[in-house]
Order: C-alpha cells, then sequence, then structure tokens
C-alpha cells in the first residue's frame, strides 16, 4: 500500500478548518533535549563525544529516517528483507520525531492536505517561521473533519511495529545505556539530546523552506502548496531537501534526480541494490504519468539535453515527450 491509499476522504473532509493545540508530552520531549542540548552539552562536551554525535546523526538520518521511514514503510519505493525493513525503520524511530505508524500517519495527512486545493497553514508550513516552529515542534493541528486512515494490515498487526510504536520514546534509552557505559553524560547528551534536537529541528526547518522557497523545476498543477528544492541541505539532509523532485514523484526512491543533486540515501540504496540485497526499486520512469505535473524550468530541457544516458530522469522525460 502507498501513502496516497492510506488516505480516504469523504463528503465532507476539510483540509482547511481545524485548529492547533498544544501538544504538552510532543512540547516536553523536544524541549527537555533542548534544554540538556544548551546548557548541559557546553560543559560535557569532547572530541568522542562530538564524534558520537556525528556519526549517530548519520546513520540514525540516512539509514533510519530517509530510507527506513520515507522511502520504504511510507512510501514503499524499494524492497528488502523483513530484517533490514525493522532494523532501518527501528533506526527512523531513534531520530526521535515518532514511532512508525505515528510517522505514517503525520506524512500522508501533509501530503495529501498538500495536494488540496487549498489547506491549514499548519500543513502547508503557511505561517511565519516562529510560528511555525512553535506549531511543528510543540503542538498538532486537529481538522474538524479530517480524513480517515487505513494503516496496511502488515504494518498494524506487526508486533514489532506495535511495541515500538508505543514504546519510541523509551528506545532512546536502549541507546543511552551503552552511550554511558562507554563514554558517560557526555557521550549521553550529545548522542541524544544534542543529535534529537539537531535532527528534528533540522527536519521541521527544512521542511519549512522546502515548502516556501528555493529551486523548483516542477509544479503539481491544483495543489495547495509547492515543494522547493533546498540545495544546500541536499547532502546533509541525506537526499531528503530535494522536495520539489519529490511532490513531482513522490513513490521515487531516488530523489536527488541530477548528479548536481547529491542524494546519499540514493548512495546506499543503489550500493545495497547492486549486492543483491534490495530490489524492485522504484524510480520516475516506473511510476504512472501525472496530467496535473508541470514542468515550469527552461533549465529543465538543456539538463536532459546534456544529461548523460545514464540519467534516469532524463530517459523518463526522453520517453514522454
Amino acid at each position: 500500500m502507498h501513502s496516497t491509499e492510506r488516505v480516504k476522504a469523504k463528503p465532507d473532509t476539510d483540509a482547511f478548518v481545524g485548529r492547533v493545540v498544544w501538544n504538552p508530552i510532543k512540547s516536553l520531549w523536544f524541549n527537555f533535549h533542548l534544554l540538556a542540548a544548551i546548557f548541559l552539552a557546553p560543559f560535557v562536551v569532547s572530541l568522542s563525544s562530538v564524534g558520537v554525535f556525528i556519526l549517530l546523526t548519520g546513520i540514525t538520518l540516512c539509514f533510519g529516517h530517509s530510507l527506513g521511514m520515507h522511502r520504504l514503510l511510507i512510501h514503499r519505493s524499494y524492497e528488502c528483507p523483513k530484517w533490514m525493513e525493522y532494523l532501518f525503520v527501528y533506526l527512523g524511530t531513534l531520530v526521535g520525531m515518532a514511532g512508525p505508524i505515528g510517522m505514517m500517519k503525520q506524512h500522508d495527512l501533509r501530503d495529501w492536505a498538500q495536494r488540496q486545493t487549498h489547506c491549514h497553514d499548519y500543513l502547508l508550513h503557511g505561517s511565519s517561521i516562529v510560528k511555525d516552529g512553535w506549531w511543528q515542534l510543540n503542538c498538532d493541528l486537529e481538522l474538524k473533519n479530517g480524513p480517515d486512515f487505513f494503516i496496511e494490515d502488515s504494518v498494524w498487526s506487526d508486533p514489532f511495529y506495535r511495541f515500538i510504536e508505543k514504546t519510541w520514546m523509551c528506545q532512546q534509552l536502549a541507546l543511552a545505556l551503552p552511550l554511558y557505559l562507554f563514554g558517560g553524560l557526555s557521550w549521553v547528551v550529545w548522542g541524544i539530546s544534542v543529535r534529537l534536537v539537531v535532527s528534528v529541528g533540522g527536519h521541521w526547518l527544512i521542511g519549512y523552506f522546502a515548502h516556501n522557497r528555493g529551486g523548483r523545476t516542477w509544479r503539481v498543477d491544483g495543489a495547495a502548496v509547492q515543494g522547493h528544492n533546498i540545495r544546500l541541505a541536499g547532502f546533509l539532509s541525506m537526499g531528503e531537501a530535494w522536495h520539489n523532485n519529490h511532490h513531482a514523484y513522490p513513490g521515487s526512491a531516488m530523489l536527488g534526480l541530477y548528479k548536481d543533486e547529491p542524494d546519499p540515501g540514493w548512495w546506499v540504496l543503489n550500493a545495497l541494490h547492486n549486492l543483491g540485497i534490495v530490489k524492485n526499486i522504484q524510480l520516475p520512469r516506473d511510476l504512472p504519468p501525472r496530467p496535473e505535473l508541470i514542468s515550469e524550468s527552461i533549465d529543465l530541457e538543456k539538463r536532459v539535453e546534456r544529461a548523460p544516458e545514464d540519467c534516469d530522469i532524463a530517459k523518463f522525460i526522453r520517453g514522454n515527450r
């Protein structure tokens, strides 16, 4: 099941009318780690703790959030052994945003709403950066007449997914224990709190800019909001910042569609495919045509004309002219 199939709209379903409410658990969770990162981390910093922070951030964002939660669990843009799926999604849980089912619901609601003709500012990052930051990191949106969600049984009834969905915050403790044993408080603060603040806060910040400003090659006609490519964050986000590409081809496992669009998540996925571990990778050419997808960049044609033959998007566009 793909993300677009999980959301079912009713005749009175509306993506616009709703209210933003403070979520105390979500808010206390993030701000506890934020305070630790601000007031404790500078006093326990060490070369090894910064190394742990960089290593764990890269692993959880790349293998966990980008490959596990987003490209696999949510979009099913490739297939892999079940043990690898569990590992990647668990690493995605350690990023600290939500459990697997919660991530699916958050993502699918936002994607569905953004494809409507209009939606609430919370869902399209349409407020000021300060207000949007408070909303996204501390609050939830309650739509008056929201859609229904139907999570596939392979996830909903899976004991592993149900367990980590119920205990996703506690899973940080499973990581904190070995960090403390090997590196003390310094490793715990930098490996848990600083990493979580940077990952969750960075995810929001990239999402804010990716829906407000940046490069754009494609337009989805009739959509309430368009995605933008944030070039400066392309590498650091593991490819997730190529958001205009993702709005155009949401089912594609490749997010950086050109050689000047670094996509570390794709590099890892392609390597796993070459090793025979990953299969059935979905690329733009494999997805059904979208009549509402419109190219609005003259530069696109130029880039396609000079693109090497192994550039997947070039083949896709040439084949659909």
